[in-house]
């Protein structure tokens, strides 16, 4: 199933042929919560309850066009973002993964489609778009094993990690700034259930910035599976329904962005994302695939 905010964040499923909206508000009425991305998250929590009364209701319901609402982020507020580093063999290039790494990026960054990346006026050497796939999670989850850990995964989210480089002291490795401004976490346009995804360790991830290719990549690449990756999490934090794993980027396609982009990314069976890139300042880096980058994650 492909869950949906839209408007002015009600609360819908695609129907079966992806171009028409069901809202659900109505059907989901009982469902108490404070916002949106808590009205997300208490769904998720209690998904068995309403997966059934969902699917029935969407066979009465005539629906929305797709092109006459305006889709939002599919978990506007989680309650954590938790992303992978470097977790990438750079297309079978590097002979080893390198040992298992990760970050917290703000859930306040969060924006959906057909949103705008803000860039700040900040010095920088550059601003990265990083293409990955996201993972929902469905149920608590404290110290799981590998061999469980699909059973706690609820679905799936195009993701965009926006970077902003060489923040800080020159060498540093700068997290909080360079990961976690306001609008650096672009997701969705859906969240879609882990039962239409048939194979996430196998997929392909692309990016497009201006039309042009720069991330294309599959996601049997990575060096730490998603089993290896929730378990090693969840030995470290709880992870809660509707918190976001980010799994990591693939570095051979990241290239710059710049005022007045317009990016796209798109994963099989997870829709399109499409967000705009504003930089005040109208600064200007190489367009196209950044090298030097992808050389030095390499090895």
């Amino acid at each position: 199933m492909k869950l949906v905010f839209f408007d002015d964040y009600k609360l819908g499923v695609l129907n079966k042929d992806e171009t028409r909206v069901i809202d659900m508000t109505l059907t989901l009425e009982e469902i108490p919560h404070v916002g949106p991305g808590d009205y997300m998250c208490r769904l998720i929590e209690k998904w068995s309850g309403y997966k059934s009364r969902l699917q029935t209701n969407m066979l009465d319901m005539p629906g929305i066009p797709l092109e006459d609402v305006q889709l939002r982020a599919p978990i506007p507020k989680p309650g954590k973002i938790l992303c992978m580093a470097a977790n990438y063999l750079e297309n079978g290039t590097l002979k080893e993964a390198r040992p298992i790494n990760g970050f917290l990026k703000n859930p306040s960054a969060v924006i959906g489609n057909g949103d705008t990346i803000e860039l700040p006026p900040e010095s920088v050497d550059i601003f990265h778009h990083e293409a990955e796939l996201g993972l929902v999670i469905g149920k608590k989850a404290r110290n799981i094993s590998e061999a469980e850990a699909y059973s706690y995964v609820f679905g799936y989210t195009n993701f965009i990690d926006v970077s902003a480089r060489g923040l800080g002291p020159k060498g540093a490795d700068v997290f909080l700034q360079g990961k976690s401004y306001h609008t650096f976490a672009p997701m969705g346009p859906y969240l879609v259930t882990a039962d239409e995804v048939p194979n996430p360790q196998d997929t392909n991830v692309k990016l497009w910035v201006n039309g042009g290719l720069n991330q294309d990549y599959s996601t049997s690449d990575m060096g730490h599976s998603i089993p290896k990756t929730l378990a090693w999490l969840s030995s470290i934090t709880t992870l809660n329904p509707g918190d976001i794993v980010a799994l990591g980027t693939n570095h051979q396609g990241l290239g710059s962005l710049q005022n007045g982009d317009v990016v796209e990314r798109e994963t099989p069976g997870l829709g399109r994302l499409t967000v705009h890139v504003s930089e005040p300042l109208k600064r200007e880096w190489p367009r196209g695939v950044d090298h030097a980058m992808a050389d030095r994650m390499r090895g």
